[in-house]
């Protein structure tokens, strides 16, 4: 059951890698434009142009890291380094999650990420994401004794 969560985290996470590296490289899927996606995905006031495709590649290649830290917790793939680092790496990761999943509830992210639908979709979506994915590398951490 816990290899199943790793790959499930495995799988999501790898998913919203491809799908920023593909907005990096000019696409605006799964919007018409990309001041719909700006708005959608983004949720700064005033914004009409997406993030450099630098930034887009840059949280791309990262969440593909992070999308391959439950594979080696669970043994799927081999680790090549001391097992506190895994740990080490994981609840940062946790905490990286949770946190930006509890901060789309908040007062001043609303503030800073107010445009519509973004703050709809944060509330209803992207936040309960990132408590969900944050959730699930904390039951990682600890069905695999790691912490």
């Amino acid at each position: 059951m816990i290899t199943l969560l790793a790959v499930v985290l495995w799988i999501v996470l790898a998913a919203i890698a491809v799908l920023h590296a593909a907005w990096g490289l000019g696409s605006h899927w799964p919007c018409e434009s990309e001041a719909i996606l700006v708005r959608t995905a983004g949720g700064t006031p005033g914004a009409t142009r997406m993030y450099p495709p630098s930034s887009c590649f840059l949280v791309a290649a990262l969440l593909a890291g992070v999308s391959v830290w439950p594979l080696f917790a669970v043994g799927v793939l081999p680790e090549a380094w001391p097992r506190w680092l895994t740990a080490l790496s994981g609840a940062g990761i946790a905490l990286v999650f949770l946190a930006r999943g509890v901060a789309g509830y908040t007062p001043a992210w609303r503030r800073l990420q107010s445009a519509e639908p973004f703050a709809t979709l944060d509330r209803r979506y992207y936040a309960p994401l990132c408590l969900a994915l944050g959730t699930g590398f904390l039951i990682i951490l600890f069905q695999r004794g790691l912490p």
